[in-house]
């Protein structure tokens, strides 16, 4: 079976398209998986900030403030849009404040607190405003009745990318450590080589990705103009009419509280209460991308064969046997069946939550309703870890009852999961598009 079939995509859509769509995801995986999970966090805190005792609050600041900013701007950003098809220019601005951004990281050193946070907000902020943008090009791609599969092409290889970018610069950390390289040249190295995969690899979507979405407003109207027009509290009206939109984002919400946990504490964990050593660990999250890259790409295909509900409820139900077996496991093999459960859990959790937004988005509204889906997602990455972290605390550093904790979030997923109609939601989706054409006609 092709990768890219052309049954999956919508009439025009080629396959040399739908890879370039899929290879963002490859693109700016390498991102997160370097600057913000690997390599340049732990280098802020041991280097940049000296060790110091503020270190990781400052580290857990930067990182809450692009989000925060990110928050602030989408919903701007998403409108303007959809007004003025335009989300493949935004797309490449933010593309490329990312990759300058992170380039400009090279330049971090001891005691550089100022240029560190202020490169790593922007290039976050770079990095949230795409991937959200990207996203929103979902339904203009796959069929009503694939997009489950093609979303899950996205996630699967935006695994894959994340490997090749960490394989790259571990390469390049462990040839330069042989050679007596310094650790401020062999980190400066890893958000060069993060910058240049994420930019080549994303000029398959700048040059294949067409912008299919038509201006809703004149040619002329200005930017002010569509800032103006912009309601207070529209994001809160659009949950408030869009009902099983609403309980998506809720759900969303809640589980994705704890996947942005477990990404972020994982490690900790692993070496905390298992005993595992860093070589372990890094095999450990080697292991969790490759699972979770089959767990994207294969629920992509069972999600369109039974329902963007039923397999999102499966892989929440995937997260609480993890969970559970994280928590009692006293045993290697115990702990790694848990983790490989993660690993298929994370791909398809995140890969069927795209899917349900392009089912139940307007198309004349998809940058908008794709921007408040990931800024749920991003108040999420805020929320999940200071929970953990906050369970552990008033626990004496009981990091068994915090994974228990986190286990919770994908229950409160579930519970919000249960009163959502995808084919109701569509329906009304549809219905307000129609309104949409009606009005502009």
């Amino acid at each position: 079976m092709p990768l890219f079939e052309k049954t999956a995509l919508k009439d025009g859509v080629d396959a040399r398209e739908a890879l370039g769509w899929a290879l963002f995801d490859a693109a700016n995986s390498g991102y997160s998986t370097v600057v913000l999970t690997a390599v340049f966090n732990a280098y802020f805190v041991s280097t940049v900030c000296g060790g110091a005792s503020w270190a990781t609050f400052v580290w857990s600041c930067a990182v809450g403030a692009a989000n925060a900013l990110s928050m602030v701007l989408m919903p701007a950003i998403g409108r303007i849009a959809d007004l003025t098809a335009s989300k493949k220019k935004w797309l490449v601005f933010a593309t490329l404040l990312c990759v300058a951004a992170t380039a400009l990281l090279a330049l971090s050193g001891p005691g550089t607190y100022v240029l560190s946070v202020l490169m790593l907000v922007a290039s976050y902020v770079g990095y949230n405003v795409g991937e959200s943008l990207n996203s929103a090009f979902l339904p203009e791609i796959a069929r009503p009745e694939a997009v489950g599969k093609v979303s899950g092409w996205g996630w699967s290889l935006g695994y894959v990318g994340g490997l090749v970018t960490l394989g790259l610069c571990l390469a390049v950390v462990t040839a330069g450590e042989a050679q007596g390289v310094g650790m401020d040249s062999l980190v400066a190295a890893t958000n060069l080589i993060t910058a240049a995969v994420f930019l080549v690899v994303s000029i398959p979507v700048f040059v294949w990705l067409k912008e299919r979405s038509l201006p809703q407003v004149s040619s002329g109207i200005r930017l002010r103009e569509i800032l103006k027009g912009q309601k207070k509290g529209q994001t809160l009206q659009t949950l408030c009419t869009f009902k099983d939109f609403r309980l998506l984002v809720v759900c969303g919400f809640c589980y994705q509280c704890g996947v942005s946990t477990v990404i972020t504490l994982a490690a900790v964990y692993a070496s905390a209460v298992m005993g595992f050593t860093l070589t372990e660990t890094l095999v450990l999250v080697l292991l969790v991308n490759i699972t979770a890259a089959i767990g994207a790409f294969g629920f992509g295909y069972i999600q369109d064969r039974i329902g963007h509900k039923p397999a999102l409820a499966a892989t929440l139900l995937l997260w609480v046997a993890m969970a559970l077996l994280a928590a009692f496991a006293q045993s290697r093999p115990v702990f790694w069946t848990a983790a490989n459960l993660a690993g298929l859990a994370m791909g398809s959790s995140q890969s069927a939550g795209r899917a349900l937004v392009a089912v139940l988005a307007p198309e004349k509204k998809l940058a908008r309703f794709f921007g408040i889906w990931n800024m749920a997602l991003w108040l999420s990455a805020v929320i999940g870890p200071i929970t953990y972290g906050a369970v552990t605390w008033a626990t004496g550093n009981n990091q068994r009852l915090a994974i228990l904790a986190t286990g919770l979030f994908f229950v409160a997923g579930l519970i919000a999961l249960i009163p959502l109609n995808a084919r109701r939601g569509a329906a009304f989706a549809q219905e307000q598009n129609q309104l949409l054409d009606d009005k502009n006609a």
